[in-house]
């Protein structure tokens, strides 16, 4: 698929906010004190390990050693430990037989993939992410896997922040993290700075949520369900900003990058938004974070602990998160885990460091930058080091007793997939009732037939032309195009759009992909299905019939009062009332061939 012509196509769902507009900008005027301290590189001998500080009564134990760059951990059913390496360009298999809290011999490489990094296992099956693809590998009796084949292999190019990671959610939906390609921009492919959410045969997927610079570390709470991540704050603010975010990650919702960060504050570092928005505009569409941590701490892996085992007993539903360091803050943060304690209702109280004592010398050393985050089948936590290799175990000294399981109910995940599902088409819906119609043409495709391959995501992606009959009294027109015979996903939304001007009853081939048009002026782009703004072209699975695709036009007697970045069924709540005619323009398409990959 072509991307590269996309323009800070991020998915929004706003919350109350002002019409958008463009306004005359503000001079900005702000001095950053922006410290680089990168703390030396030293040997994580057994005197230094030893030195480690662990809270509540645990203790931490080498589990392995020697294992340069290791990176994501997972831990199987059985306790097998894998782990990534992403500079080595492999997959390792470490086993403790003999459960005294030590790998067994030496590891086993069980996969090679260049740049290998996510690692997730489902259904007796590994997926690894690379930067650009995800493959799969069936888990044999030994622990070891078979052969490898590519899932997807179209994810966006790496930028800054390349590290993808894997988790299967309770819903049995596999998230993937794409970082941002950047500090502080806008980005140029949807798919950048997002979560993804994808079918575990990797043929639909969808942005689940948006505007996060890099959540390496996400999860679910074992009682709630609800989705958790930490998020990388903006680089060069200061040495107190911006702080590490925890966020209650929810679908369709934005949470501020690269624009807004914290609580609202606005980044007066980064270009303005597209289509003359504005900064604030941006902030009154955009989720604020639950929680912060120090800045620049750098949050990797997380894991939530659903009890039992040993850990102590008010570890149950908390959330363990590896801090991998700080580069450009004096004194430096992180280099440590932390606890993120959870009260009864699935809320979090406070975060609070677990593990430290990696910074030696002042703070001018370490012997050690957390990144991996799991829990062993005996409850303990292991804790991975990317510079000197080592697997730490992290456990109390006395823990006993069983660990509970891990299962997160579903019903959270689900209910947000369901919601716009299994509705009728906008034409058919209450809320576009009209007494009037409205003729819609298009010199793209002809009606009810085939619509070129250049409209579609299989190439080209660009919206195609489209004009309707000027409607007396209209003050301005919307748009929402939509497939029916999308699966599951029905009906499927490609295109929504509004406060298109009332002189305007033409729109040019290939509109810009963002949320605010300058041409027509003023037009106003939402949420797809797919979880990015703007025109999206068909896509239906390789072989399908050809789908029907309904551009719809509406009439309205005003202009929406909608945030940027709204879906279709804000849209259609607002129009309700104001929609004095409507009428449709249906093309088909189907896809024979699969893409090149």
């Amino acid at each position: 698929m072509n991307r590269t012509r996309r323009l800070a196509c991020l998915a929004l769902l706003g919350t109350l906010a002002a019409p958008a507009s463009a306004q005359d900008e503000k001079t900005e005027t702000r001095q950053n004190e922006a410290k680089i301290l990168r703390p030396a590189k030293i040997d994580a001998t057994p005197e230094r390990i030893a030195s480690l500080k662990a809270a509540d009564g645990l203790e931490a134990k080498p589990f392995a050693t020697g294992l340069k760059n290791a990176r994501i951990l997972v831990v199987a059913p059985d306790g097998t430990v894998y782990v990534s390496r992403r500079d080595q360009g492999d997959v390792l298999m470490l086993r403790d037989a003999n459960s005294d809290g030590v790998a067994d011999g030496e590891p086993a490489v069980v996969a090679t993939r260049p740049g290998v990094h996510g690692l997730a296992l489902h259904d007796g099956r590994m997926y690894m992410a690379t930067v650009k693809e995800i493959f799969v590998a069936p888990v044999n009796p030994d622990g070891t896997l078979g052969e490898a084949s590519m899932l997807v292999g179209d994810l966006p190019d790496g930028g800054q922040h390349p590290n993808r990671t894997l988790a299967f959610g309770p819903d049995g939906m596999l998230y993937v993290s794409v970082g941002s390609t950047c500090n502080a921009c806008n980005e140029t492919h949807p798919e950048h700075a997002t979560i993804l959410r994808m079918t575990p045969d990797g043929k639909s997927r969808t942005i689940f949520a948006s505007g996060l610079r890099n959540t390496i570390g996400f999860g679910w709470h074992p009682t709630t369900g609800e989705m958790w991540g930490a998020d990388h704050g903006i680089d060069l603010l200061g040495d107190d900003q911006q702080q590490e975010e925890l966020n209650k990650l929810e679908m369709g919702k934005q949470y501020g990058w690269p624009h807004v960060y914290g609580k609202g504050e606005l980044n007066a570092q980064s270009a303005p938004p597209p289509g003359g928005l504005t900064r604030e505009q941006w902030a009154k569409t955009s989720t604020p974070m639950a929680m912060g941590y120090i800045a620049h701490s750098a949050p990797m892996q997380m894991a939530f602990h659903p009890g039992g085992g040993a850990v102590p007993a008010d570890y149950a539903n908390d959330a363990f998160i590896a801090m991998r360091g700080s580069w450009n803050r004096n004194p430096a943060s992180g280099y440590e885990v932390v606890r993120v304690d959870f009260d009864d209702k699935g809320q979090p109280q406070r975060m609070e460091p677990i593990l430290t004592g990696f910074l030696v010398g002042g703070g001018q050393q370490h012997f050690g930058r957390p990144v991996g985050m799991a829990v062993a089948k005996d409850g303990a936590l292991l804790v991975g080091d990317d510079v000197n290799g080592v697997i730490y175990r992290l456990a109390s000294r006395d823990g006993k007793g069983a660990m509970k399981p891990i299962s997160p109910p579903a019903r959270a995940m689900q209910a947000q997939a369901a919601k716009g599902i299994g509705v009728p088409i906008a034409m058919q819906r209450r809320e576009t009732a009209a007494k009037g119609e409205l003729a819609v043409e298009s010199p793209s495709f002809p009606a009810n037939g085939p619509i070129p391959a250049k409209h579609s995501e299989y190439k080209d992606g660009l919206s195609p032309a489209l004009s309707w009959t000027a409607v007396p009294g209209a003050k301005s027109y919307a748009i929402v195009m939509e497939d029916p015979d999308a699966k599951p996903i029905t009906p499927f939304v490609h295109w929504v759009a509004w406060n298109i001007p009332a002189d305007v009853t033409s729109l040019p081939e290939g509109l810009q992909e963002q949320m605010r048009l300058t041409e027509p002026d003023g037009t106003m782009q939402g949420r797809t299905s797919r979880g990015s703004v703007g025109y999206y072209g068909p896509r239906p699975p390789v072989g399908d019939p050809p789908h029907h695709y309904h551009f719809q036009i509406l009439a309205l007697d005003t202009m929406l009062d909608l945030p940027p970045g709204a879906d279709r069924d804000q849209l259609l709540a607002a129009a309700k009332g104001h929609v004095i005619a409507k009428g449709e323009r249906v093309g088909t398409y189907g896809q024979t061939d699969a893409p090149l990959k």
